[in-house]
């Protein structure tokens, strides 16, 4: 009797050593968190692996994962990431490389800008999970079709801009929500070559840049449309309130607009005048695994399920975020959000994931903010300091 009682329990530990345990930090809250527990009890049914799913701070995780992986204190997967984040952890040697895990027909079945957003020094170092970028988001009762040319955006939004509404606004002083007119008229965050960014070669300044900032320089006093004191607030209040025609924005505020009831459309902006396509930056999420784990081919199969395309369909429908799957996208082409940001996340381009982007958002910012204070700045001596100031940034002097 002894001897069963003891081979079962030798038997169990064994069964419970192959079946093995991984753990996964998030930053996920609400129905999201509820969706990636119930995903990790599918996992357990269907694999034998339990997942523990341990709630972290979404401003802590770099950090901590960058300290505690190599010293055996971090998850073995983080679900998930931003693209952001790749470059300084990707450095820090904290990332598995991803392409082992990913087929080739897996990453043509996903949005070209989600695989090269999550990539550092061309290699795959997260699964794309979702992805988002601001476009122009309408409010029907003002706004019939999206307008498709510059003129037909002027008209509509100079047409609303009477009384106590409002035709075009939108967060004008931050440089994430103006790069998609900066790359309409040419310019980049740094110059690119095989998928590589070169640090050395800053491209927001020049004849594009100038370029870039008159025009919105022009959209608070040539055209009338953004006045002083408009920011993100003072934007997203507007088009809550139905008093809005257009604004600038992204999928983390369609909550509040269907609670508010407005009507509305997604559209790509049209390409300013004298440029050429408007291209906004894109932000990408995905899972990654602790390239410390003991238990990779665990977390492996774990993270592939969460960006299989039906995963991606249900996170959506959790949580509203963009999937990056094509095929998802697809057979959520009747959801107006889904259908709405796709196209324009698909033609726009990933922000820099590497850590000298830090260098660069203060000087652009600044740049923005001065050249919209009067109507008569010197926005040629503004792009060049902030170039300027941008390489001194990064050279650390």
């Amino acid at each position: 009797m002894k001897r069963s009682l003891l081979a079962a329990a030798v038997l169990a530990m064994g069964l419970a050593m192959a079946q093995g345990k991984i753990t996964v930090w998030t930053h996920y809250g609400g129905p999201e968190l509820t969706w990636l527990k119930q995903q990790a009890e599918t996992f357990k049914k269907t694999s034998g692996t339990q997942v523990e799913v341990v709630e972290v701070p979404f401003g802590d995780i770099q950090n901590k994962f960058i300290l505690g992986a190599p010293q055996g204190q971090a998850s073995d997967l983080i679900v998930s990431i931003p693209h952001d984040w790749v470059g300084a952890m990707a450095s820090a040697g904290v990332l598995e490389p991803m392409g082992k895990y990913a087929t080739s027909s897996y990453l043509q079945g996903l949005s070209d800008v989600a695989v090269q957003a999550l990539s550092y020094k061309n290699q795959l170092f997260a699964l794309p999970m979702f992805a988002e970028s601001v476009a122009l988001i309408y409010n029907k009762k003002f706004v019939k079709t999206a307008p498709k040319t510059w003129d037909e955006f002027l008209k509509v939004a100079q047409e609303n801009t009477k009384g106590n509404t409002f035709g075009f606004l939108y967060n004008i002083g931050d440089p994430y929500f103006n790069y998609g007119f900066f790359a309409a008229y040419g310019a980049s965050v740094f110059a690119s070559s095989g998928g590589n960014l070169n640090t050395s070669e800053v491209r927001l300044g020049g004849e594009a840049g100038v370029k870039a900032l008159n025009f919105i320089k022009d959209l608070r006093y040539k055209y009338k449309l953004v006045p002083e004191g408009v920011d993100y607030g003072v934007a997203d209040g507007a088009f809550k309130d139905g008093s809005l025609a257009m604004i600038i924005n992204g999928p983390w505020a369609i909550g509040d607009y269907k609670k508010a009831k407005i009507d509305f459309g997604i559209a790509s902006f049209p390409a300013p005048p004298g440029g050429s396509a408007w291209k906004p930056f894109v932000g990408v999420q995905g899972v990654a695994i602790n390239a410390y784990s003991k238990n990779k081919t665990a977390a492996a199969n774990f993270a592939k399920l969460l960006v299989s395309e039906q995963s991606q369909i249900s996170f959506n429908q959790a949580g509203g975020r963009i999937p990056v799957s094509k095929a998802a996208v697809a057979r959520l082409k009747d959801d107006p959000v889904v259908a709405g940001f796709s196209p324009v996340i698909a033609s726009g381009t990933p922000m820099p994931n590497i850590p000298e982007m830090g260098k660069v958002w203060g000087p652009w910012g600044n740049a923005i903010q001065q050249a919209i204070q009067k109507p008569d700045t010197n926005v040629q001596k503004i792009v060049d300091d902030m170039v300027a100031e941008i390489r001194k940034g990064i050279a650390g002097k």
